[in-house]
């Protein structure tokens, strides 16, 4: 969900590339609730994270507690940042109970993706 926020909102200004601990297919409710917001993610697809160990990266980020744990160390990242996010795949309940649990980690990724990344409000050093 976070790739698909930043692209859908500051695409022009990065080059976004994502990465999972366990590649494979991105959740079908992930997929539902983005696209009840004009985000269409059903073409992505996790990526090993071992794609991306000998590139030059600025920024590696992650999005929840177990991927910070497991993730490993890029030497050619800049920088790295960490957000911690509930991981709503791990509900159980009714399909609704799970959707609900879903839009409201999608709705604070929304919101984290335009204050932290929002390239008008980006520092830069002179």
């Amino acid at each position: 969900m976070a790739e698909g926020f930043l692209r859908h909102f500051y695409g022009d200004f990065y080059e976004v590339f994502s990465a999972g601990t366990e590649p494979g297919r991105v959740h079908p409710f992930a997929v539902k609730v983005m696209k009840e917001a004009a985000v269409d993610i059903s073409t992505h697809f996790s990526k090993s994270v071992d794609l991306f160990l000998g590139e030059e990266i600025d920024l590696v980020v992650t999005v929840c507690d177990h991927a910070r744990e497991v993730c490993p160390y890029f030497p050619g990242a800049r920088s790295y940042m960490h957000y911690s996010f509930p991981d709503p795949s791990n509900v159980e309940g009714s399909e609704e109970l799970k959707l609900e649990v879903f839009r409201k980690v999608r709705d604070m990724i929304s919101e984290w993706i335009k204050t932290t990344f929002n390239p008008l409000d980006i520092k830069t050093e002179n």
